[in-house]
C-alpha cells in the first residue's frame, strides 16, 4: 500500500509539472471532474485506470519511477556550499564533471586533475550530499531532474559575470547549434503555459541526459542549453517608451499586488 501511494503521489506531481488539471484529465480520460478527485483522494486506482491516464497524459512509467524519488533528493545546494565550491576550480570541475555522468578515470583522462584531488573532492561532495562515493570510487548523484544552481548565487552570478559572454560569443550556425529570440504578446494564462512547457523541457533534456548515459563516452557530445523567457523591452525600445504610459503600466501592476 505504501508504495502505491508513493506511485500515486509521483503521478499528481506529473500532472502538476505538466500543467495538467484534474478537470483537463477528466477530459480526456471520460470521466467527470469529481470521480477523478475522488480517486486521487482515495488513492483507489486499477491497473486498467492508471494505464488510461498514463497514456492520455504521455506519462510513463519511467516518468513515476523518476518522481518517485525527488522527495529523497536535493534540488538545490547552499550558498555557503555552491560558494565552496565555486572558489576552487578543480572541485567545480569534478562537481560538473559527476552532474555529467563522467566516471573518475574520464575526469582524470580530460583533465589535469590527480586521481588523490578527484576522490579527495569527491569525499566532499559526498559530505554535503551532492553524491555518494561507492567502492572503487563509483559516484552515485543525489540530485534531483530539477537540480539548479540558486538563481543568483555564487555559481550562476559566476556564469554571469565570465561566461555568458564567452557562450554567446558565436554565430550559432554550426552543427548542433542554433538560437532563436522571439518577442510576442501574449495572455497571462498563455505566458504561464509558456513557462510550464519550459520547465517540461528542461526536464525532458536532463532525462535524457540520464537516458544517455549508458552509451560509450566517445559517442556523447558536449552541449549547453540556456532557457529564459522574462518581460523585456530593448533600451533603445524603451527610451522612445511614453512617460504616461509607463506611470499607466505601473500602476496596473501595483492593483494587481
Amino acid at each position: 500500500m505504501l508504495k502505491a501511494t508513493i506511485l500515486i503521489d509521483a503521478l499528481k506531481r506529473e500532472l502538476k509539472a505538466r500543467n495538467i488539471t484534474y478537470a483537463d484529465l477528466a477530459t480526456r480520460i471520460d470521466m467527470s471532474e469529481a470521480s477523478v478527485k475522488r480517486m486521487f483522494s482515495q488513492k483507489n486506482f486499477t491497473l486498467q485506470r492508471l494505464d488510461e491516464i498514463l497514456n492520455a497524459t504521455e506519462i510513463s512509467l519511467r516518468d513515476l519511477a523518476l518522481a518517485s524519488n525527488e522527495d529523497t533528493l536535493i534540488s538545490e545546494l547552499t550558498f555557503d556550499q555552491e560558494k565552496e565550491i565555486i572558489n576552487d576550480p578543480k572541485k567545480f570541475i569534478v562537481a560538473v564533471s559527476v552532474l555529467n555522468l563522467l566516471t573518475v578515470e574520464q575526469i582524470i583522462r580530460i583533465y589535469d586533475i590527480s586521481e588523490i584531488d578527484v576522490v579527495k573532492h569527491l569525499l566532499r561532495l559526498d559530505k554535503i550530499g551532492f553524491l555518494e562515493l561507492l567502492p572503487n570510487n563509483r559516484v552515485k548523484l543525489l540530485v534531483s531532474r530539477t537540480f539548479r544552481w540558486i538563481p543568483n548565487g555564487p555559481i550562476q552570478s559566476s556564469f554571469r559575470d565570465q561566461a555568458y559572454a564567452e557562450y554567446l560569443e558565436s554565430n550559432f550556425d554550426g552543427e548542433h547549434e542554433i538560437m532563436r529570440l522571439v518577442n510576442v504578446m501574449l495572455s497571462r494564462q498563455s505566458v504561464a503555459a509558456l513557462i510550464t512547457r519550459l520547465k517540461q523541457v528542461a526536464r525532458e533534456f536532463s532525462e535524457q541526459h540520464q537516458e544517455d548515459a549508458k552509451l560509450p563516452f566517445e559517442e556523447k557530445h558536449r552541449i549547453s542549453f540556456m532557457l529564459a523567457a522574462r518581460p523585456w523591452l530593448p533600451k533603445q525600445f524603451k527610451s522612445l517608451v511614453r512617460k504616461d504610459y509607463i506611470e499607466q503600466h505601473e500602476q496596473k501592476k501595483s492593483k494587481k499586488k
